[in-house]
Parts: C-alpha cells; sequence; structure tokens
C-alpha cells in the first residue's frame, strides 16, 4: 500500500502551477545545455557560467548532470569519497589536456560550500575548490568526443582518479582524437601574419574601459594558430551576441597584450564584428572561426569557451556593468 501511495503522488508537483513552471524551466533549461555536449563543450565550463550569471540554481546542477552525461551521452562515472586531501591539479590538468578525444568532468560535494563542477582545462574552479577534503564525495565523469572502441572511456576513468591523487597515467590509444577536435595548437602550416595589430593597456583588473595604445611589434616571425570553430547556438548571432563576443576579446586583449584575436567566416577574415550581425546570416548551427596572433598563445581553451558562451542564448553573462566596462575573464 506505501509503495502504490508513493507512485502515485510522484506528479504532485505538477499539480499546482508554480510546481509546473518550475519543472518547465529546469527542462528547458536541461535541453540548452545538451546542445552544448553535443557540440563538443565541458558541460561544466558551462554550467559554471550559467552559475555566474544565476541562469540556474545549484540545485539543478545533478539532475541536469546526470541526465545529460550519464543518461543521455552515455558518459563513464564513478563516485567515491576522497581518499586523501588533494592540494593540486598541475599534474591531472597536464595529462587530460592531451586527452584530446575525451571530455572529463568532475563534481566535488565540500560539506560547507556546497558543489563545485570542475574540468581538468580550467583552472579557476579549482583554485577555487582546492584543497579536498578527504573523505568528501567526487564523481567523474568521462565521455568521448567520437566513436571508440569499447573499454576506452571506462580505462580513461581509472586514470583520472589516479591522476587526481597524484598519480601517473600511460598514453592510451583512444585518447586523443585524430582530427582536429578540441585542436587549440598552433599549425605550422599557417602563414605568418604580417604587421599584426596590437594593443596594450596599464591594468587587466580595471572595470572601466581604459584607452588602448598600440605598441610597436617586438620582431621576429608573428604566427596565426590553427583556426578554432566556435557553433553559434542562439537561434541567431545578434547585436547581443557580437557584444558579448566584443568584452570577451577586449579582457583577452587586455591580459595578454601582445596577442591578436581574429575572426573569420565563411573563409573570410572579419575585420569588424558587427559584420556578422548586419549581414544577418548567421544563424543557429553555423561556426564561426577565430585564431590567435602573437608568439606563445595562452588561455586558447578558455577563450573558446567564452565566445561558445557568447555565441548562446546565454550571451547577457558577458554584459553586465556600463558601458566601456572591461570584464575580468582571464
Amino acid at each position: 500500500m506505501m509503495t502504490a501511495s508513493i507512485r502515485n503522488n510522484q506528479l504532485n508537483l505538477l499539480a499546482r502551477k508554480a510546481g509546473y513552471n518550475m519543472a518547465l524551466r529546469h527542462f528547458r533549461t536541461a535541453q540548452e545545455f545538451s546542445g552544448d555536449v553535443g557540440n563538443g563543450f565541458n558541460l561544466a565550463d558551462a554550467l559554471n557560467l550559467a552559475l555566474e550569471s544565476e541562469k540556474i540554481q545549484e540545485f539543478q546542477i545533478r539532475p541536469v548532470v546526470n541526465i545529460l552525461l550519464a543518461e543521455k551521452y552515455g558518459y563513464a562515472f564513478r563516485s567515491e569519497n576522497l581518499k586523501e586531501k588533494v592540494e593540486s591539479f598541475d599534474n591531472l590538468a597536464k595529462i587530460v589536456g592531451g586527452w584530446t578525444n575525451l571530455q572529463v568532468v568532475f563534481v566535488y560535494t565540500d560539506a560547507n560550500e556546497g558543489i563545485h563542477l570542475l574540468n581538468p582545462e580550467d583552472p579557476d574552479p579549482w583554485e577555487e575548490a582546492l584543497p579536498l577534503s578527504k573523505d568528501e564525495c567526487i564523481t567523474c565523469y568521462v565521455g568521448a568526443l567520437s566513436d571508440i572502441r569499447s573499454g576506452v572511456i571506462e580505462a580513461a576513468l581509472d586514470d583520472a582518479f589516479n591522476l587526481l591523487y597524484g598519480g601517473k597515467a600511460r598514453s592510451r590509444a583512444g585518447f586523443a582524437a585524430t582530427g582536429n577536435l578540441k585542436q587549440f595548437f598552433e599549425d605550422e602550416d599557417e602563414p605568418a601574419l604580417e604587421e599584426p595589430a596590437v594593443q596594450t593597456a596599464e591594468k587587466p583588473v580595471v572595470t572601466t574601459q581604459q584607452p588602448l595604445s598600440p605598441q610597436p611589434s617586438s620582431g621576429g616571425s608573428k604566427k596565426l594558430t590553427a583556426k578554432i570553430a566556435v557553433n553559434v547556438t542562439n537561434e541567431l548571432f545578434h547585436n547581443g551576441n557580437v557584444e558579448a563576443w566584443k568584452r570577451v576579446i577586449e579582457s583577452y586583449k587586455l591580459k595578454y597584450p601582445g596577442l591578436d584575436v581574429l575572426i573569420w567566416y565563411e573563409g573570410e577574415r572579419i575585420n569588424d564584428i558587427n559584420a556578422l550581425f548586419k549581414w544577418g546570416k548567421v544563424k543557429h548551427g553555423v561556426p564561426i572561426m577565430f585564431s590567435v596572433a602573437g608568439e606563445s598563445p595562452k588561455d586558447i581553451s578558455k577563450l573558446r569557451k567564452y565566445l561558445f558562451e557568447g555565441a548562446s542564448q546565454r550571451f547577457e553573462a558577458f554584459l553586465h556593468g556600463a558601458p566601456g566596462t572591461i570584464l575580468k575573464l582571464f
């Protein structure tokens, strides 16, 4: 009788308007992030930015992670109480950065601070969470970006935990992509860029825009990184997406004044990002390419992450503050 009663009451939440609307908003949120994962984006990055912009609340995290990674996309996963205190993720980040055919997401629960979503390739959330306390719960999800043979994801899951505890992991077939998946490295076949625009600013932490003054080139050959695709996941790459991209690029160039971000669309260099909106033809699912010019490009993965978000429905996260505000993203 009790079992039947519980079963009959499972949908009571939906019997009232408030509960129904809350559930509907959650379903829409999960569906939105499903597209991110399907496009090869790390779910931890997408959810962290959504949390920062208050587009999602912490109680939604576990249901979204489980329904998308475990149920929809078939990520392998394992939960355990930490066997020891974890004070560094440097080794984990170094090795997982080479797993270009895989996505790795850690979900760490701190009894006092709540849930931390951790992508081994994004240091900021780790720095906020560390040290990870012994006996606290952590779950690791590992998924592939392309078809791989049986057992590869499970082996990566084992290695991810070994690396988390400071151990070693050998290179395995299937961990690295054979194509351009997650390709963030310098392409030696790209031609040198002649006289790239280089700008600098005095203080990278200011919140009000300061004039950027050109600096003379230090000389030497300046190369372009490989062109990296960012799929538009908004219905249209409209004016809000354009402004978000401008702020992301301004923040990047403020942090790295010797580097320049170049935008490409259909093989053509775009000098004015506004043109992408004015043309009115950059729609959902269409890729926009970018590359970075200069010596020793840095934070390419994070730059792609923010441009990806700026091309999505969550572009408003980058529009806070007065006009001229420069965000501290890097």
